[in-house]
């Protein structure tokens, strides 16, 4: 039986397979989850243990552990959103209404049954829904009665955590979700700058973090707009909090993925919305960007549903075209013929990977590890930096040539930045940095709004550490991390470094009569046409070093290797890149090793299909001609699709998730034709091939254990010094994927990259596997290499459904040209990775731009998210005085007492005032502080759990070097500018720190990493002594705190307070209040 996610080659099949649904299992377990465990308020009611839990548990999902996690691997930093009973099921549980599903679909070799009979859809403070067990399960789009449910501040906010830890928390999960803790997003920036004053600024902030937190500590729930509303501190930020919550919602930040969300809407409201008609939504393509945006668009239809039927309609319908028998599109996990003998988990399948292969990292940011890890809970393994090379005769290239060759090509690479498009910079605003660090909202909101303050000379408050708003650059500098080596790309050079001073810190020797001013020209290439490429200028900046080193030809070899490298991650030849351009995704690259999915990377697509419900996708449905209407008074349906099969669907909106090779390609026609603004940025955009031979063996007979190897090629003249010799095959077979451990067969997969690419589609099989073998036989001699047991060929630029594999910067692109790409035009809507500036030619990006695309869909239908006014109502001092009504009686002040009301009381109905119970509160805190404060002053604070040493032998180096870099930098800018006023930005700075440091020998930077390493060695010991430390602080304090209450006893005589131990013994902080 194989996993219900694992690939398929027919898409029917998968429909009628007995191992998807299976209806002979009637045994159940109810698991409520909910988004947190360690709030002072009401739990859901708890679990009964099975034993059949034990082959459920999978590694724990949270955003801050190690992407290292693998398949039974538990994690015990992470801290997840249980409940009561003390676990969490990492398998998406589905929810169909007739049908259940067996735990060998979704948990392999896992005993026992699971499915829900209940819905976790609150969190433990909030009322829980009960519903009848009736014998069927109510799907996410049955809409639910229940009962209202008042907002309540402070809900959503752990009491057990201290305001620093949960701050901490907070912060890690908007970094988690590509948004900048500590300022406005440009489009919350235009959302709100009429409506919020500066300082609120910060309260949405910590209001936005936390509701962030809440969804990256369980995605495997939802979060609702109650818990929203609950990350508020006061009642008065509701509306901010409704807003966050919409935004992020819409956006895809937040209830994304194979989750379950609430239908909001009424029965009565749907059913009397039920006679009429809804619109229907149709997405082209069900690829990731595809499903990614279908799903996106049925959840924003349930949760929002009330916008539509509030009007009298029923909540849009999304159908799927999609043209081949599956789902995925360029991911694609081709089932293996022989499934015998697997070495991968029960249940998976042995597939190979025909398109998308490596998840680039899960941590900050990247949307695919809430769904792998969080919700399909899918294994994977960690891949290891152990890349080997071999020269093209089969000798392994000595390391310490390989890391000089590799200096020198990013020398040149970084020469070649200089000529780098400007980032784009946006508008947007800060809050104050240091309250979101401590989780403090301002104690004064009040003030003129941003809009007010942009347009006028009204001061900021004395303590604004930022102007009204300001500016910020995309980022421009990263690391280009592929196939286990990784390229510093920065945003600028440091002309004042010779050409001659860099080759001899790099360790090459240089030729005779090279002084150590020659540098390297390269504007003779980079100027001389309007469309400069990339590889036009590195290549003339080799001839230039080879004019000044004794440059062998393996060293030309390794030096078109890393051209091979970047010819993989471009899908095109280097001469096809442009200069300008071809990095501009730099800066946004995700954290943490790369990984491949075990099994098949095709089940996350199947996983978005099919959970939680199907989606409704046409198979073997392609696309002819699309015909729309850009007039919006037009009455009836705004497109209509023709497809090749013959049917017609008329549609009010479209999504087109087509690769741009199908777009260049013509094969769908537009009646009327697409305006000249689309049709030039798909004629200027790239669409590049790579393609891969797939070798399939009974046993392996490389290194199990080494996840790739490079290969070096030989120019077409032997041992040619003259660069252009090598760009035809040098991408022939570069790398070697060991797919061994993901595959579950011995299995290599050879890469064809850049020119070797469109050799591949050319070549026959036997001929590509003759000279694949051929060369693993020099390279394994004197070892038998057999022939494979079975062989695929990819050949995407035949693939009509695709023609090609993803997109590249080409010369004539021009800066913006993604955005361009992705901007919608009437009724027609666009997405897919070459719509996706940020992350282009990735899975995520494709994923990314389809939540998207989902939300302009929705805004086209029911506008912007709407703000009231005011959006926060002003603080009111309420009197102390009790009040009369206009008869002499006290009215009954029955209400839930606000932040502005800890002192108040009630009356009874003689009149007399009764203590109010938040009186006693204050008094029992006010009286541990006094314990807190004694145990403080003899014995100090309870000891820190030590984490990580935290030192970074670069930022230290940073601290010293950043003063002298800056001048440097200083002085060059007012020599290019001419303005002896003119300063250098701080990425001119980081980049010169940067530069210096990786120039710098090891004499240099032996103190900084010594610092470190002592650093490392206290923490190890720090952290061996901490247990004893604790025990004794602990007992220390316990004497202390009977002492205290023995000689001042408890106002009120609170007996609970003789026997309970203070916040500060708990190791929760001093955070007592949260008003």
């Amino acid at each position: 039986m194989y996993s219900t996610f694992a690939a398929s080659t027919d898409a029917d099949a998968l429909e009628e397979s007995a191992y998807l649904f299976n209806q002979s299992q009637h045994e159940f377990l109810s698991v409520p989850l909910s988004h947190e465990n360690e709030h002072p308020k009401p739990h859901a009611p708890a679990t009964v243990a099975m034993s059949g839990l034990n082959g459920l548990m999978y590694g724990q999902y949270s955003e801050s552990s190690s992407s290292s996690i693998q398949y039974g691997d538990t994690s015990s930093e992470s801290q997840s959103r249980t409940s009561k009973a003390g676990f969490i099921l990492q398998k998406p549980l589905p929810y169909v209404k007739t049908e259940t599903i067996s735990t060998q679909e979704f948990m392999a070799g896992s005993p026992g049954i699971f499915s829900y009979d209940s819905k976790p859809s609150s969190t433990p403070e909030l009322p829980q829904i009960s519903e009848a067990t009736s014998g069927t399960h109510r799907s996410s789009t049955d809409p639910v009665k229940r009962k209202t449910i008042d907002f309540r501040a402070n809900s959503s906010i752990p009491a057990a955590l201290s305001w620093e830890e949960f701050a901490r928390q907070s912060i890690l999960a908007a970094e988690s979700s590509r948004l900048n803790p500590f300022s406005l997003h440009p489009e919350e920036y235009k959302l709100l700058r009429e409506h919020i004053t500066h300082a609120q600024v910060t309260v949405y902030l910590n209001i936005r973090n936390a509701i962030l937190r809440l969804w990256t500590k369980n995605p495997l729930v939802c979060v609702t707009l109650e818990e929203a509303s609950g990350c508020a501190r006061d009642k008065r930020y509701f509306g901010l909090a409704k807003v966050a919550y919409h935004w992020l919602l819409r956006n895809g930040y937040i209830n994304y993925g194979c989750v379950e969300v609430p239908n909001t809407t009424g029965i009565a409201a749907r059913a009397k919305a039920k006679t009429s008609r809804s619109k229907t939504i149709l997405v082209i393509g069900a690829g990731m960007s595809g499903l990614g945006c279908a799903r996106h668009l049925e959840g924003l239809f349930t949760q929002l549903g009330e916008q539509w039927v509030s009007r009298g309609e029923q909540p849009p319908q999304v159908i799927v075209l999609e043209g081949r028998p599956r789902v995925g599109g360029r991911v694609y996990s081709h089932p293996l013929r022989n499934q015998s003998g697997s070495n991968i988990p029960l249940g998976h399948r042995c597939t190979a990977e025909m398109g998308a292969q490596i998840v680039t990292g899960f941590e900050h940011g990247n949307p695919l590890n809430a769904i792998i890890r969080g919700q399909l809970a899918i294994p994977y393994h960690g891949l290891r930096d152990n890349t080997i090379l071999y020269d093209h005769d089969g000798t392994i290239v000595d390391k310490s040539q390989d890391t000089l060759v590799e200096k020198l090509y990013n020398d040149i690479l970084e020469r070649a930045s200089i000529y780098r498009n400007k980032p784009a910079t946006f508008r947007t605003v800060e809050g104050d940095r240091n309250l979101i660090l401590f989780g403090r909202d301002p104690s004064d909101s009040g003030g003129a709004t941003i809009s007010t303050l942009e347009s006028s000379n009204t001061p900021l408050p004395a303590n604004a550490s930022t102007s009204a708003s300001t500016t910020e650059e995309k980022p421009s500098s990263g690391v280009e991390k592929l196939a286990g080596r990784a390229y510093q790309l920065t945003a600028g050079f440091n002309p004042n470094i010779s050409a001659v001073e860099a080759a001899m810190t790099m360790g090459w020797n240089l030729k005779y009569g090279s002084t150590t001013d020659r540098t390297l020209d390269l504007n003779s290439f980079a100027k001389s046409t309007d469309y400069p490429t990339l590889g036009q200028t590195m290549d003339d900046g080799i001839r230039q070093y080879q004019e000044i080193l004794e440059l062998k030809p393996r060293d030309l070899r390794l030096l078109n290797w890393h051209h091979a490298n970047l010819e993989y991650a471009n899908a095109a030849n280097v001469n096809q890149l442009s200069l300008s351009g071809w990095d501009q995704d730099l800066g946004n690259e995700f954290e943490g090793e790369h990984t491949q999915i075990i099994g098949g990377y095709q089940q996350v697509p199947r996983g978005l299909w099919q959970c939680p419900g199907k989606l409704d996708i046409r198979f073997k449905t392609a696309v002819k001609s699309i015909q729309y209407n850009t007039d919006e008074s037009h009455n009836g349906k705004a497109v209509r699709v023709l497809c090749t099969n013959g049917e017609v669907f008329d549609a009010d909106q479209i999504v087109l998730t087509t690769p741009l090779g199908v777009l260049k390609s013509g094969s769908i026609t537009f009646q009327p034709p697409l305006p000249d603004w689309k049709q030039g940025v798909i004629e200027r955009m790239g669409f590049g091939l790579l393609n891969k031979v797939i070798l399939v063996y009974e046993k392996a007979f490389w290194e199990p254990d080494r996840d790739m190897f490079g290969l070096l090629n030989e120019a077409e003249h032997r041992a040619s010094l003259d660069q252009k010799d090598y760009a035809s095959r040098r991408g022939r077979c570069y790398l070697f994927w060991n797919c061994i451990k993901t595959s579950g067969r011995p299995t290599l997969v050879a890469l064809m990259a850049g020119d070797a690419a469109h050799y591949a589609e050319e070549r026959s099989n036997d001929d590509l596997v003759k000279e694949v073998t051929g060369r693993l036989l020099r390279m394994f001699a004197p070892k038998i290499v057999p022939l494979p047991t079975e062989t695929i060929v990819t050949r995407w630029r035949r693939d009509p459904f695709a023609c090609g594999s993803y997109s590249y910067v080409g010369p004539k692109t021009q800066a913006g040209d993604y955005d361009v790409m992705a901007k919608s035009h009437g009724p027609l809507h666009f997405a897919g990775e070459a719509t996706c500036g940020t992350h282009p030619a990735t899975v995520h990006g494709a994923y990314l731009s389809g939540l998207r695309a989902a939300a302009e869909v929705v805004e086209s239908m029911i506008g912007p998210i709407k703000i009231t006014s005011p959006l926060v109502e002003k603080k009111v001092k309420l009197e102390h005085a009790p009040q009369t009504t206009p008869n002499g009686s006290r009215p009954d002040m029955k209400r839930a007492a606000g932040p502005g009301d800890s002192n108040l009381g009630t009356y009874s109905g003689d009149g007399s005032q009764r203590e109010n119970p938040n009186s006693q509160r204050l008094r029992d805190e006010d009286y541990e502080a006094r314990i807190i404060g004694a145990i403080l002053t003899e014995i100090g604070e309870r000891p820190i759990k030590p984490g990580r040493a935290g030192v970074n032998p670069f930022l230290l180096y940073t601290k010293d070097f950043w003063p002298i870099c800056k001048k440097e930098c200083d002085e060059a800018r007012k020599a290019a500018t001419g303005d002896v006023n003119a300063k250098a930005s701080k990425t001119d700075v980081r980049t010169a720190v940067g530069l210096r440091w990786r120039m710098a020998t090891d004499e240099v930077k032996k103190p900084y990493l010594d610092v470190t390493q002592r650093a490392r060695d206290e923490a190890a010991a720090y952290a061996a002594s901490y247990k004893d430390r604790v025990a004794t602080w602990d007992k220390k304090a316990e004497r202390i705190r009977h002492e205290f209450i023995q000689n001042n006893p408890p106002p009120g005589g609170n007996e609970e307070l003789l026997n309970s131990r203070t916040a500060i013994e708990m190791g929760t902080g001093k955070r007592l209040r949260r008003t």
